[in-house]
């Protein structure tokens, strides 16, 4: 490692699915020292059927946040992202997720895997799963049935009390919790509550030692709610639900949108259940959170954050926090 890289602040991302992705097209920009903690519970689409008949970990969301963070040709990616749309057994298969698939085949372990497409893909720092096999993610809903698996989740329809991982005892991945322990600053979201960032922090060890890290600790909160899994959320009921889980009080610092959305997108994503996350500021200044509130959110045919107005604001609370 360069002397340059070991003066960069090492910074820990936790998550999963395309928000993460996103946030990292821009943070990869910055000089930082990144390590992505990606979740192990998706079972969905081509992911969900190579767990199944091959018996690894979901290569999706790693696959993702690779191509999110390499540094090829706009091709590659492309090539990466690609998704067979015919041919019996093919369909709906990502080509990037079929090359993690081979590559695991061939190095004999799913993080053997990542660590090599990793440093084929030139990756700008490190992709590791939260844990080196697949879990499955459960959910009690809060009229007691409990729905089985990530991907059914937020079709279940009712409002989600808690969620579990089976196995509770799943080991995390060592590389995993060193870059934790070894972190000047530990990020979590944007992405899926109950589906993407959760999943990790339940893995056991992972929010202990996130706790007890000396690292800076910031929350990004999505834009909209999720149909299925944050229906009429505000910001701290993504931030109680946190704590409801792992009992902890993990974050010092929460990143919200405080920029106007269109009304006509408004419309928009409320047909399809999702409305602004309300930024309940009072209640985020009593239970002791620093918010960080900007205009976040470019519209193209959806929202996503602005990923140059939000990878400075993490580097700028990042720099201080190292230099205080």
């Amino acid at each position: 490692m360069s002397e340059e890289q070991e003066k960069r602040p090492r910074i820990v991302v936790m998550g999963g699915g395309t928000g993460l992705s996103v946030m990292l097209r821009g943070l990869k920009e910055k000089p930082l020292d990144i390590t992505a903690i990606v979740t192990v519970a998706d079972d969905g689409g081509s992911s969900g059927i190579l767990r199944s008949e091959l018996q690894m970990p979901p290569p999706g969301d790693i696959r993702n946040v690779l191509t999110a963070m390499a540094d090829v040709e706009p091709l590659m990616a492309q090539i990466m992202r690609y998704r067979f749309s015919s041919g019996e057994g093919l369909a709906g298969h990502s080509l990037g997720n079929l090359i993690l698939a081979a590559l695991t085949d061939i190095s004999g372990d799913f993080v053997t895997a990542v660590r090599e497409l990793s440093r084929l893909f030139a990756v700008r720092g490190r992709v590791l799963p939260a844990a080196g096999e697949a879990v499955v993610l459960h959910a009690e809903m809060v009229d007691g049935t409990i729905v089985t698996g990530e991907s059914k989740i937020p079709e279940a329809g009712g409002r989600i009390k808690r969620v579990f991982l089976e196995p509770a005892d799943v080991e995390p991945l060592p590389e995993a919790l060193e870059a934790i322990r070894g972190a000047d600053a530990i990020l979590c979201g944007p992405g899926s509550l109950y589906t993407s960032i959760l999943p990790n922090l339940l893995v056991p060890k992972l929010a202990e030692a996130v706790v007890e890290s000396d690292a800076i600790k910031i929350f990004v909160c999505n834009v909209m709610t999720q149909p299925g899994e944050t229906d009429n959320y505000t910001v701290s009921d993504h931030l109680q639900a946190v704590y409801d889980h792992v009992g902890l009080h993990l974050f010092d610092y929460v990143i919200v949108n405080d920029g106007e959305i269109p009304e006509q997108v408004q419309v928009k994503y409320a047909e399809k259940g999702a409305r602004p996350v309300l930024l309940d500021r009072d209640v985020l200044d009593g239970n002791g959170y620093k918010v960080i509130a900007d205009k976040l959110v470019l519209f193209k045919t959806y929202l996503r954050h602005d990923t140059d107005k939000l990878s400075h604001h993490i580097y700028q609370l990042v720099k201080d926090w190292i230099s205080r």
